[in-house]
């Protein structure tokens, strides 16, 4: 007995010894991943800050090559581009101090009381997202607001992963509050939200792509605005990176969303006029989707159905009606994106074509008397978005002679641009964050340009595609 007893206890000790020093291997593993990372984000930056230093001194040395440029091309044809080019410029420049004052008047609405926040129907679709609809679930749940004002939509888009398994350990949980949903095939995102609107019983819907988390205040401070503002139609969230500690994309992607939300949105949102909603976090009135859901589930552009831009699509319907959209920073939700450049490229192409089917509907109203009050600002906001639209071929031509003429020239303008008009984003999220993660601004200006600068003129010739691009769905319309 004493023997066995013995053999036991060696057996355990063993086990705990091996089990000592598998964690201690992972440990290291993890430690030298995160050394090999930080080794290759140092680089990166290093990298930026070289070319941008080369392009300056190229830009130093050879800028009097644009006199040259001007004596000896002054054709019709140059010194009208030029014309334009000067006009296009300082319409930008006067449109960046109108953002800018609009930003500087922003605030968020501050949250009501738990007795005037509406009832709320959340819909979270979901399409191969395994363990981390889960993690969305229980961030929702967590969420403070009123239990009987809450309820919660999950709808499985025909996934092929365990997705669904995952729902049902939700479900077991939380029981009554949580409803899951299956669709009997893989539909797409716009039919999986449809589902859930005709299904709500909340007076606001509010979305949530099932790679999203929230903060526990997020819900409520999203749909105060509602109480404060009947003439609000929808609510933009306020969207940052989840998956944003180790890969350089989603670093580099973070910077851009603080811009592209706290800054561009607050600017937005001051003149009633947000023109997109994002997909990870929104909030519509029930009413307002409801005047428009039989035109955005059956909507199509060039004879077929719209399968993306399902939240631009709504947003656009929205403001159509003479609502104001609203965008709120203190409603904050992280998302993951993108970590390698073959889903970054597809995802803007993707948000491309949805931008350019949206500004075309947009001509269809937005110089009519489509809502009260002063319609000039977002007017300003569509014609900035048509005129980089309508801009992007001549400025690739352009670009295709300035490279073959100047090359040196053309990298180091480029570059010098880069570094001036790329400082605003980084002092912009600087003052709101980190500094050290500020300078990723820079990176990304560097990639967009060179790397992704044919996204848009691809978008616009190929805007009549269908397909989600990363996720392969094939969704119809509805009859």
């Amino acid at each position: 007995m004493d023997n066995k007893q013995t053999l036991q206890q060696k057996i355990y000790s063993n086990l705990e010894l091996h089990k000592t020093q598998f964690k201690s291997l992972i440990n290291t593993l993890n430690s030298r991943l995160q050394e090999s990372s930080n080794r290759r984000n140092i680089l990166v930056l290093a990298s930026t800050f070289l070319m941008i230093s080369i392009g300056i001194y190229f830009f130093s040395v050879f800028h009097n090559d644009l006199n040259t440029i001007n004596t000896n091309q002054k054709s019709v044809w140059v010194m009208s581009f030029i014309t334009i080019a000067t006009c296009i410029t300082v319409f930008k420049v006067l449109l960046f101090l109108f953002m800018l004052y609009q930003y500087v008047k922003y605030k968020p609405v501050a949250s009501v009381t738990n007795e005037e926040l509406p009832t709320c129907t959340i819909i979270v679709p979901a399409y191969n997202e395994g363990k981390q609809v889960w993690d969305t679930l229980m961030s929702l749940v967590d969420s403070d607001y009123p239990k009987h004002k809450l309820e919660l939509l999950a709808i499985d888009d025909g996934s092929k992963d365990d997705t669904w398994e995952w729902m049902l350990k939700a479900k077991e949980q939380l029981g009554d509050r949580l409803v899951i949903l299956q669709q009997p095939e893989n539909q797409g995102k716009r039919h999986a939200l449809y589902r859930g609107f005709n299904l709500g019983t909340g007076d606001i819907f509010v979305t949530v792509d099932s790679d999203s988390i929230v903060t526990s205040n997020t819900l409520r401070n999203l749909v105060s605005p509602f109480v404060k503002n009947e003439d609000c139609g929808a609510v933009a969230g306020n969207i940052r990176v989840l998956n944003n500690k180790k890969e350089i994309f989603p670093k580099m992607l973070d910077v851009s969303f603080v811009l592209s939300f706290e800054f561009v949105r607050s600017a937005e949102s001051n003149l009633n006029s947000v023109l997109c909603t994002p997909g990870a976090l929104a909030a519509y009135r029930k009413t307002a989707v409801y005047n428009c859901l039989p035109e955005w589930i059956n909507q199509t552009f060039m004879g077929k159905p719209s399968d993306i831009g399902e939240d631009r699509a709504m947003t656009n319907m929205i403001l159509k009606q003479g609502k104001h959209v609203l965008f709120q920073r203190n409603a904050v939700a992280y998302t993951n994106v993108p970590e390698e450049y073959t889903g970054l490229y597809k995802m803007f192409i993707r948000w491309g074509r949805s931008n350019v089917r949206e500004n075309l509907e947009m001509t269809k109203y937005i110089f009519k008397n489509f809502r009260k009050g002063d319609k000039s600002g977002i007017r300003l906001l569509f014609m900035s978005q048509f005129l980089e639209m309508i801009m992007s071929y001549p400025f690739l031509i352009v670009m295709a002679l300035f490279i073959a003429t100047h090359p040196l020239l053309f990298l180091g303008s480029t570059l010098a641009s880069i570094l001036i008009l790329s400082s605003f984003s980084v002092v912009f999220y600087s003052y709101h964050y980190k500094i050290s993660e500020s300078i990723w601004a820079y990176t990304y200006s560097i990639l967009y340009t060179f790397g992704l600068f044919w996204i848009t003129p691809y978008a616009i010739a190929t805007a009549g595609k269908r397909g989600w691009l990363t996720r392969d769905l094939t969704p119809k319309a509805l009859t």
